[in-house]
């Protein structure tokens, strides 16, 4: 299984607004710059977003994005669901219908316990966990840099 870009780069362009999440909206060109996403790619992710009702845009000359949504009740689902549906692994796992042998198929029972797992990951994780994760990440890169630094004084 993988992942689709579309989720892979909402994630972060979520992840970046709630970095920013100062209640100024914020330029799609900078999310693209900082993300190093196309611009035109990350304008239909955010319409997706908007649709769902997780980010906000605002018109103008000092227009953009912002987030409709305290990072902390947003999740990861969420996201996921806006930009490309619920998970399924397997069709069959949503509708057994579509196979005669689902009552007797045991690798059906594993991939709907596969994708019930994936399904409670992603939503026990908030934009706000993956925000201080992020956060903690960037520190841990910086602190060696800043040893280097504070030795070559």
């Amino acid at each position: 299984m993988k992942l689709s870009t579309k989720v892979r780069y909402g994630v972060r362009a979520m992840i970046d607004l709630a970095q920013q999440n100062t209640g100024v909206p914020i330029l799609v060109k900078s999310i693209a710059e900082r993300q190093e996403l196309s611009k035109k790619y990350l304008e239909s992710l955010l319409a997706s977003l908007k649709a769902a009702g997780l980010v906000r845009s605002v018109r103008g000359a000092k227009g953009g994005y912002k987030l409709a949504q305290d990072p902390e009740t947003v999740t990861v689902e969420q996201i996921t669901n806006a930009l490309d549906g619920p998970p399924i692994l397997v069709e069959c796992v949503e509708d057994p219908l579509l196979c005669h042998r689902s009552e007797c198929c045991a690798t059906r029972d594993l991939w709907k316990d596969m994708t019930d797992g994936l399904i409670s990951k992603l939503r026990s994780k908030t934009l706000a966990d993956l925000v201080r994760e992020t956060q903690k990440k960037e520190r841990k890169m910086k602190a060696p840099a800043a040893k280097a630094k504070a030795k070559a004084k």
